[in-house]
């Protein structure tokens, strides 16, 4: 039998997690956000860590890292803070919002890492590689910007691959096992469902694509 304190600390604790998210300079909720330009976004970032890692090796760059749950986004604000990064933010905030949070052609690279499959055939239009996302990132990227896409999920990867041609993305780069490749360090880089998966023997898919071919 469940313990009825357990859903109380499991409360108090989510609180307090909110409570971290709000009152971190580095977090931010979606109308508190004022619209602009960024290097690299990552979009369903969990936790913000892969960001916070891409955002040290890269100080000269500027990170969004973008999520619906606060409680998640915290744990990589504070980790950001104790490293002292500033270049470096937490967005709070829906896909279907990144056009009224971005110049168009303003931002260099799209990070979509491990979304959510919606494996349903009715529900194909709710993934964030359906041609209604893809069109939006077309808008909100560069003309030499770069989309990526990393995913344990080998139906969803292959279904978002033919969404990416059918909507005339060049592919750049593709592994269907990423971390046995020779590509760069920096896709290498851990989110922390990846290192789940990773841990359940599922290799990580992956690819780079851009708008145009020049």
């Amino acid at each position: 039998m469940l313990d009825p304190n357990d859903f109380i600390i499991a409360r108090k604790r989510k609180k307090y997690k909110f409570a971290l998210f709000a009152n971190s300079p580095l977090c931010f909720e979606f109308e508190e956000w004022q619209k602009q330009s960024a290097d690299v976004i990552e979009l369903g970032a969990g936790t913000g860590l892969f960001g916070v890692e891409l955002a040290t090796k890269h100080p000269d760059q500027q990170f969004v890292a973008i999520d619906v749950k606060a409680d998640r986004l915290q744990k990589g604000a504070r980790e950001a803070e104790e490293r002292g990064l500033t270049n470096i933010r937490f967005l709070r905030a829906r896909a279907d919002q990144l056009g009224e949070l971005f110049d168009e052609h303003s931002i260099q690279s799209i990070w979509l890492t491990f979304p959510d499959p919606f494996p349903k055939k009715g529900s194909a239009n709710r993934r964030m590689t359906s041609n209604t996302f893809l069109r939006t990132y077309t808008k909100l990227l560069t003309r030499s910007g770069s989309f990526y896409l990393k995913h344990d999920d080998r139906d969803f990867f292959h279904w978002s691959l033919e969404q990416l041609v059918t909507s005339c993305w060049h592919i750049r780069e593709l592994s269907f096992d990423l971390h046995e490749s020779d590509l760069s360090d920096d896709y290498k880089i851990l989110t922390t469902y990846e290192q789940r998966w990773l841990g359940e023997g599922k290799p990580t898919n992956f690819v780079s694509a851009t708008i145009s071919k020049d």
